[in-house]
């Protein structure tokens, strides 16, 4: 029931916030973003920035409290820092609140302050009109993390990601060989609508379903937002974790939640357990061996080149239409190796 008020609402937000963009003259395209892609590159028809103004972009993060999108504005400020531009952080406090963040790309896309928009897209459908109304505005968009519905060079510019399949393939793969073959496993999804996690869990279940013997005693639960309702999840599970010799949860806040519901029932180390996410909880777990390994992505790089991205378009200069970030599997053994280490910042 919850789950239907919170959709009817969001609904209800995304038209209001639609019908007062629509009272904006749209007519004329002279101030619409121009550009086309031209084989794996988005080219600008025209330079936007055709002075020595100092560029301002907006950049806009699923949510505010996880250190994850913390290590995402590291990157941003040290590109902007580096390029000489402008930044104004600005997102929602959790990662379920679309609504919220479709208000926050508004107040960006129609403010005559900003020059260009980096954003990571709490749902690829939600935010799809409000991105190609910010473009309508003359606000190119670049994307990072989650993708949209949409096309690059026609809906946006580009795009900074993780290749979440293979994440979750290398989740699948890890889990496996600590459990020593196939074995009974429970997925303990994200979030419905987070496309970076959904992929993940695809790249998971890709694996097992292709592996002779797994048994996926849960695949359908989705955890929540936070840390603590993946924990209440978690625990409502405990019967289906007791039974299982592996986990595997794909992000910060599902794989914290996991852990802190198996030290609860003093589970935790008794069964195998892949992560998602360098948060400093989950890299404690990992050298207490609580954690068998962490499927890591470097969310520092993300915000340094999706601002880099953004500057490059905005002085009319092609870019990439999409740009895979590394991922790496992180263990008790190589945790301290410098180029680990890389993707802790």
């Amino acid at each position: 029931m919850k789950r239907i008020q919170y959709y009817v609402t969001l609904a209800i937000t995304i038209m209001f916030l639609v019908a007062c963009s629509d009272r904006v003259d749209l007519s004329d395209d002279s101030m619409k973003v121009q550009m086309k892609l031209v084989g794996k590159n988005v080219v600008p028809e025209k330079t936007i920035i055709t002075d020595n103004k100092k560029i301002k972009l907006a950049v806009i993060p699923k949510g505010t409290t996880h250190k994850y999108w913390n290590s995402v504005k590291a990157g941003a400020e040290q590109a902007c820092k580096d390029l000489g531009v402008e930044m104004v952080w600005k997102g929602p406090l959790k990662e379920s609140d679309r609504a919220g963040q479709i208000v926050i790309l508004q107040q960006f896309g129609t403010s005559d302050d900003i020059d260009g928009i980096v954003i990571a897209p709490l749902d690829e459908n939600a935010l799809l009109r409000p991105i190609q109304h910010a473009l309508r505005m003359g606000k190119p968009v670049v994307l990072v993390d989650s993708p949209l519905n949409g096309k690059p060079g026609v809906d946006y510019v580009s795009h900074v990601a993780t290749d979440n399949v293979k994440a979750g393939e290398l989740g699948a793969k890890e889990l496996l060989k600590y459990m020593g073959g196939p074995n009974k496993v429970v997925l303990m999804r994200y979030l419905e609508g987070s496309q970076s996690t959904l992929a993940r869990e695809k790249g998971f279940l890709d694996v097992m379903h292709n592996t002779p013997g797994v048994d996926i005693l849960v695949d359908n639960r989705y955890g929540g937002a936070t840390s603590g309702e993946v924990k209440i999840s978690a625990l409502n599970l405990i019967d289906k974790i007791k039974e299982a010799d592996g986990i595997y949860a794909p992000n910060e806040p599902s794989s914290i939640g996991v852990m802190l519901a198996l030290e609860q029932v003093r589970l935790a180390g008794k069964k195998h357990f892949v992560g998602g996410d360098a948060a400093l909880p989950l890299l404690r777990g990992l050298r207490k061996g609580e954690i068998d390994a962490l499927i890591v992505q470097n969310p520092y790089k993300m915000g340094y080149e999706g601002v880099k991205l953004m500057v490059e378009f905005l002085h009319g200069k092609p870019v990439p239409a999409k740009i895979n970030t590394e991922v790496a599997v992180v263990t008790k053994e190589n945790i301290d190796s410098p180029k680990i280490q890389e993707f802790f910042k």
